[in-house]
């Protein structure tokens, strides 16, 4: 496919020189040096001295698991910052426009209108899968980019790899794969696919299966080009010292966090079965993620019920194709109990 980085990058970015602060100048090697060049407080206390700006460590092992190099990187204060920085990096705003397929994740829309970008938006099919040819149809000079929620969300399905594939190819601005939820999926991720395809970039986070969604870590993996570009824009220390500490332990203790992953799976696999049980859920839908979507008579009575006996799940109503909807996170084995009973206990 034909693709052009340096066409869609926005020209004030193009020249931008980013910030060099005192973390990029010297590296640590290791060794016991004194340091005085960062205006710091000199008393040791386990956060008195700025993180590494380019979380070196950190990158290093997400580069050796996901088999890619630590350049193919960037990290962000959660998902949320990487959105963002794609938004400020390619998209000029009161020009350019970018497309997204509800339902899906909502801060794809509230960023494009923080940053001033049109937002196309094309519905999901019936399936909550995409259609193409209304995409490319909407897609004109200006579209910079293209963001596809897989395993989606609310809906929990991933999005078919053959449609993704044809919009890779012919796309002409970045398509963006949201995989918060990939870890709960049977299908690949597209990192495999990175270099392949210049105009993809992923985002994963740890806040879902890894349970670190109060540190706030996100990753965007693309090419080195696309990197480099964030790079120029992103706040210099946007990870602190906690974070990274943090992460590096968690990411590093992979034997928990598939067991942890094996648990929702299998907990998951028996909401649905108690959930197509009970009388007033009219449909199941079938889910990837580490959450059920499901219809029932009547949303909002369901969910104030739910509440009343001190369950809180989500009423997904408002968005498109999701009439009477409500999603269920996948909790503990105890917490998914009493989710059943509450819901066997409702008139």
């Amino acid at each position: 496919m034909s693709f052009n980085l340096e066409s869609i990058t926005r020209e004030n970015v193009k020249g931008l020189n980013p910030y060099s602060s005192a973390r990029d100048e010297y590296v640590s090697d290791g060794s016991k040096m004194v340091f005085l060049d960062a205006n710091e407080n000199p008393f040791e206390n386990g956060v008195n001295r700025y993180p590494d700006p380019k979380q070196r460590s950190l990158k290093s092992i997400l580069a050796k698991q996901k088999g890619i190099k630590e350049e193919n990187i960037l990290l962000g204060n959660g998902s949320d910052e990487v959105l963002d920085l794609l938004f400020r990096a390619f998209c000029e705003p009161r020009l350019d426009n970018v497309i997204t397929l509800p339902p899906t994740y909502g801060m794809y829309q509230v960023l494009s209108g923080i940053n001033t970008i049109e937002n196309r938006t094309v519905l999901l099919d019936t399936d909550f899968q995409p259609n193409v040819d209304a995409i490319l149809n909407t897609m004109d000079t200006n579209s910079k980019m293209l963001f596809i929620c897989s395993p989606n969300n609310p809906s929990g399905n991933s999005i078919s790899s053959q449609k993704i594939e044809i919009l890779l190819e012919n796309f002409k601005g970045l398509v963006v794969i949201d995989e918060a939820y990939i870890d709960f999926s049977s299908e690949q991720s597209w990192v495999s696919q990175l270099s392949k395809y210049p105009n993809l970039v992923i985002t994963q986070t740890l806040s879902k299966a890894y349970g670190m969604a109060g540190i706030r870590l996100g990753i965007c993996i693309a090419s080195e080009q696309i990197i480099a570009v964030l790079n120029k824009i992103k706040p210099p220390y946007n990870i602190n010292e906690l974070t990274q500490q943090s992460a590096m332990e968690r990411v590093s203790d992979q034997k928990s966090v598939q067991e942890e992953v094996a648990v929702i799976l299998g907990e998951r696999k028996l909401l649905i079965e108690a959930l197509s049980e009970i009388s007033f859920i009219l449909k199941i839908y079938s889910s990837d993620a580490n959450f059920v979507l499901a219809k029932v008579d009547d949303a909002l009575k369901r969910y104030n019920q739910l509440l009343e006996k001190g369950i809180v799940v989500r009423n997904r109503t408002t968005q498109p194709l999701c009439e009477n909807t409500l999603r269920f996170t996948i909790g503990t084995p105890e917490e998914n109990t009493l989710l059943n009973t509450a819901l066997k206990s409702l008139v």
